[in-house]
């Protein structure tokens, strides 16, 4: 799995250690993320990150 970058902050969504302060098993890929998922930094949506 790949990991992706938020544009504003540098923020990096790692699917193999996931977002468990929010709720987001290891392993959840990101396009597997839900859709009001936002960066855990900044709050920016999904579609200002870029993939790695």
């Amino acid at each position: 799995m790949r990991s992706w970058q938020c544009t504003i902050c540098q923020y990096v969504y790692d699917p193999a250690a996931g977002d468990m302060d929010n709720g987001i098993a290891a392993g959840t890929a990101f396009e597997d993320l839900p859709a009001d998922w936002v960066c855990p930094v900044c709050g920016a949506g999904k579609d200002l990150f870029e993939e790695l």
